[in-house]
């Protein structure tokens, strides 16, 4: 199979390239994005492979079908940016969806660690031989209450992690497993009782901007925010207002909801004109990585070998146990045996 490889990184050509050799797939790497613009890049391809902040609408779907590609390998777990619906009896979507829930989920706890401990601002002085404590004061984890949104791989492990300080954990997720050490709550009542809240879900229509000035409202003053998952389940202006009213006592974000322009790429030497991803690092009590939670060298060996095993699954068998198909109406959770082909 010949891929074209979208929106590279230098850590994706080696683990990608061993991979594709030993299974011969052949990846075309290019360093744009996958958009209207670039998608002519595409044509003579079997497939594309896409990241998060490709571009796969209506439009490139049907670019993408008349060039005759067959498949659409996500090497994410997200797909919210392709028009999955559209993608019906044309292309083909797979995606990795567990790549290393634990990188994820690691993250996280880092970034709340060092808020609360104040690492990131003890780093800096330090650097320049100032030693005073002043202004560093944390506070223990133990005893606290987390409220932890999607209880998926990722958010299990996270509430596994928790646990492990002595935290108390509440939990909502639209579609409840079995809680064990921790307790399922509405979603009101996790935004009343938390002193921390981690956000591990999709973004979909149902969670767009599903932190907003009103779910802000409900929250205990000094709410700590975390959010490794999609950007767009904050509404940034909300949460700007949020920090300057002093209701919101801290943003831990690594990804953002405009971020597609932004992260993954260097702007040290420019004037960023975003005003509210400026605003919002110019605070104190904000941290912001740019998407790389998963950036693990345990997940990027993962979602390389998941991608071409995907690959490889579609070219030989036309069946892929990791499709995404809207024939039933649930995308994710297919009702047909996955030893069916969807179309």
């Amino acid at each position: 199979m010949k891929i074209a490889f979208f929106d590279t990184k230098d850590y994706d050509i080696p683990y990608f390239t061993e991979e594709g050799k030993r299974y011969g797939v052949e990846f075309k790497f290019y360093e744009a994005k996958l958009s209207l613009d670039t998608v002519e890049l595409a044509r003579g391809f079997d497939g594309v492979c896409v990241f998060v902040n490709d571009e796969v609408g209506e439009e490139v779907v049907d670019r993408l079908f008349s060039f005759g590609v067959r498949i659409i390998a996500l090497r994410c777990a997200g797909y919210n940016n392709v028009a999955i619906e559209h993608c019906y009896k044309k292309i083909h979507v797979v995606r990795v969806p567990a790549y290393s829930p634990y990188a994820v989920a690691e993250h996280a706890m880092a970034l709340l660690l060092t808020s609360v401990r104040r690492i990131h601002k003890a780093y800096n002085r330090t650097k320049e031989f100032n030693f005073s404590l002043s202004g560093l004061t944390g506070f223990d984890l133990h005893g606290r209450t987390v409220g932890v949104i999607g209880t998926g791989k990722i958010g299990r492990i996270f509430i596994d992690i928790c646990k492990g300080f002595g935290m108390n954990v509440l939990a909502y997720d639209k579609f409840p497993g079995q809680a064990e050490g921790f307790s399922y709550v509405s979603l009101g009542e996790l935004f009343e009782r938390s002193d921390i809240i981690s956000l591990h879900c999709p973004l979909s229509e149902e969670t767009y901007h599903l932190i907003g000035a009103e779910a802000i409202g409900k929250m205990k003053k000094g709410v700590i925010l975390l959010n490794t998952s999609r950007g767009a389940l904050i509404d940034a202006e909300a949460l700007l207002e949020g920090i300057k009213a002093r209701k919101v006592g801290a943003a831990l974000l690594d990804v953002y909801e405009e971020e597609s322009d932004l992260f993954f790429r260097d702007f040290s030497g420019h004037i960023v004109e975003d005003d509210t991803l400026a605003r919002l690092i110019s605070m104190p009590n904000v941290i912001v990585t740019s998407h790389q939670a998963f950036l693990t060298q345990e997940a990027l060996k993962n979602i390389a070998e998941t991608t071409v095993g995907n690959l490889v699954a579609f070219e030989r068998e036309g069946v892929c146990e990791n499709e995404l198909c809207y024939r039933c109406g649930n995308i994710e959770t297919c009702k047909r045996s996955r030893l069916e082909k969807c179309f």
